[in-house]
């Protein structure tokens, strides 16, 4: 019956997916003579095994073992499959020849309270955006230092991890360092190790967290029974620690403040990475260096109303992101040139220091000094500029930008033509109107998700 189980969730997640029938042959052969002989091993073990619980403990394993090791269906359904199966132990223990269930009903959801778990919850938060939320949060407030930065993301940990879990506590807040390290440029290991240690420090302030704290109650409790009235030790009150616990998390956040610049690691490449990359830029190509900025149009601006491919031809600055109220715009399908801007909107523009000054004297724009709305749509780690060649056979030869609607299409704000020894870009002109040629090179600024369109669809427009 488990096979056969087995084989109805394969059909349905390969038939879901919408896959030609002779691309999952293969694969449901494999499949199959998987759990022929996972059958056969469980026959087989069935007969050895002493008891009828082994036996059905037994079964259920190789039952998850088969589901995991051969994604017949996805790993959460195949964890609960496993947790339902021992329940139903439970329900149906005089059909199958069990005097009790395998497991008991009430602590079925046990493996819920794992820090695993917690780390899955974690990256849930992260991706609802919440994570960055508090991300920009602690920018805000600490700047973009690591002297501030370290203390109030240590003690944010500390506090939160004195009502849970330490491990928990650090695999919450794993998504928000990584966020913080990507928006600043601060390298993530110098991070990492003062919010790990302060996780660890802040179990200390309540007994909440504190397993040797609450195995020593659990010890003076035990040993009461067996003193006399006026013998017996107090236990620990949630609070009592409380104290000393504060002390010991003051004591690392100001240890880290104090000696971080000569204890905590430090990747040199994590320093020079912006810097190359500028550097590459600007002598292989002759490009200045670029900057994202965010803006925001007021209502007396006079963009009101201007499309973005008149602001772009006429302050020669790219538009790589927009929110207009109704949604992030940034990527394939989203920005179109013939967009209008209104009052209100939130520009993410990428240009050079000149340019850009120009601009915001002539557009009466306010300028954010960092970035608040796509600060974590545009960072480094999930956008910037990159390097795509047309290649031989691709239709786009004789093309231009304009004519393929390149940003719309691919996700693919152009900078600049690598064409031989010449060099065409905004500052020469025509580059959105130059026809592509086999083998240019596109200097382009991207949403990291949407380089797999181009080497799909390149080659076939």
């Amino acid at each position: 019956m488990s096979i056969f189980c087995g084989f109805f969730w394969m059909r349905r997640s390969t038939t879901a997916r919408g896959l030609p029938t002779h691309a999952t042959c293969p694969a449901l052969k494999k499949n199959l003579i998987a759990a022929v002989v996972f059958l056969v091993v469980g026959l087989l073990l069935a007969n050895l095994v002493p008891t009828i619980e082994i036996a059905w403990v037994s079964t259920i394993l190789l039952l998850a073992i088969y589901l995991f090791a051969f994604e017949v269906v996805g790993v959460d359904v195949a964890a609960v499959t496993a947790m339902v199966l021992l329940g139903l132990t439970s329900l149906l223990a005089p059909l199958i020849g069990l005097q009790q269930g395998l497991v008991p009903t009430t602590d079925l959801f046990n493996g819920f309270s794992s820090n695993a778990v917690i780390s899955i919850i974690g990256a849930g938060l992260d991706k609802t955006g919440i994570m960055s939320q508090v991300a920009a949060f602690i920018l805000r407030i600490s700047g973009s230092t690591e002297g501030r930065i370290i203390p109030l993301l240590s003690s944010t940990v500390g506090f939160i991890s004195s009502f849970m879990q330490n491990v928990g506590a650090a695999a919450l807040f794993l998504p928000v360092v990584s966020r913080i390290s990507a928006r600043i440029g601060l390298p993530l290991s110098r991070l990492l190790m003062p919010m790990g240690f302060c996780a660890i420090l802040g179990g200390t302030i309540t007994m909440v967290s504190s397993s040797p704290l609450i195995l020593l109650n659990d010890l003076i409790h035990t040993s009461n029974q067996s003193l006399q009235a006026g013998q017996q030790m107090e236990t620990f009150s949630l609070f009592a620690v409380t104290p000393i616990g504060l002390a010991l998390v003051i004591t690392g956040i100001v240890y880290f403040i104090l000696a971080g610049k000569f204890v905590l690691p430090a990747n040199k490449a994590e320093h020079t990475e912006g810097h190359d990359t500028a550097s590459y830029f600007s002598e292989t190509y002759g490009l200045q260096a670029s900057e994202v900025y965010e803006v925001v149009v007021p209502a007396e601006s006079p963009l009101v109303g201007v499309s973005v491919d008149e602001l772009e031809q006429r302050w020669k600055v790219r538009i790589i992101a927009v929110e207009k109220g109704d949604g992030l715009r940034l990527g394939a399908d989203s920005i179109d040139r013939g967009l209008g801007i209104e009052a209100g909107t939130v520009l993410g523009l990428l240009g050079t220091e000149e340019y850009f000054t120009v601009f915001s004297e002539e557009s009466s724009i306010n300028r954010r000094n960092d970035l608040e709305t796509f600060a974590n749509s545009l960072a480094t780690a999930k956008a910037g500029i990159a390097e795509v060649v047309i290649p031989p056979s691709s239709n786009l030869v004789g093309k231009t930008a304009r004519d393929v609607w390149m940003r719309k299409t691919f996700g693919l704000s152009l900078l600049a033509i690598h064409r031989g020894e010449e060099i065409i870009s905004c500052r020469t002109g025509g580059v959105r109107q130059t026809p592509f040629r086999p083998g240019d090179t596109l200097v382009v600024h991207t949403a990291w998700t949407d380089l797999p369109i181009w080497s799909r669809i390149a080659t076939l427009w």
